[in-house]
């Protein structure tokens, strides 16, 4: 198995080995991602484990002990909405507060991740690249050989070159759907962050 991908990476070009660098880029900045938001994921859920109980009596202040401190995301936004109920009860005031996190905490969500799908055009933009030099040297090849010869040489040729492409594509696809499964996490923990804001925000309203 591995020494026909050796020979099919070799077959393919000089075009084979960018690809292969691509997608070894691509899938660092993936797994990093996958840990990153998995562990956000799982401290907030952790955290609204521990803490919505309280903030169902009304225990703001043992709440803000928990959060005070936290560098979790949602954490710091009960915190600063804690802080900003004891200043002002208006519950705009509170969400804005809150929100005000959110979105200094949404780009380090989404930071890296657009590199993937970069990564995925770019392995396919290399895959076609490979093929048309391929082409255009198998051409130029059979131009100068014997008329017998020129359609063996042509389809050998071709059939090296397609392997570019079908390389890239290769590469491009599974980075697709790794970018499509982060993003979707992406926007899974973000929607928890807007319920947290309104689900606080609506206690807030009920115990004044």
């Amino acid at each position: 198995m591995f020494s026909e991908f050796v020979s099919f990476l070799q077959s393919g070009g000089v075009f084979m080995y960018p690809i292969m660098m691509v997608f070894a880029f691509g899938s660092a900045i993936a797994f990093e991602r996958y840990l990153y938001l998995t562990s956000v994921k799982r401290n907030n859920q952790k955290l609204l484990k521990k803490i919505t109980p309280l903030l169902n009596q009304g225990n703001y202040q043992d709440v803000y002990k928990i959060t005070e401190n936290s560098k979790v995301a949602i954490c710091m936004m009960l915190s600063l909405g804690i802080r900003r109920q004891q200043e002002s009860a208006r519950r705009e005031d509170v969400e804005m507060a809150m929100e005000e996190v959110m979105m200094e905490t949404i780009p380090r969500l989404e930071k890296r991740t657009h590199y993937i799908a970069m990564f995925a055009n770019i392995a396919t933009l290399l895959g076609l690249l490979g093929t048309i030099t391929g082409l255009i040297k198998a051409f130029t090849a059979v131009a100068q050989v014997d008329p017998s010869l020129k359609a063996e040489i042509l389809s050998s040729s071709i059939s090296v070159a397609m392997n570019t492409t079908a390389f890239g594509l290769g590469v491009a696809i599974p980075l697709i759907i790794i970018f499509s499964m982060l993003q979707s996490k992406t926007t899974e923990i973000v929607d928890s962050f807007e319920m947290a804001t309104v689900k606080f925000s609506n206690l807030i309203t009920q115990n004044k």
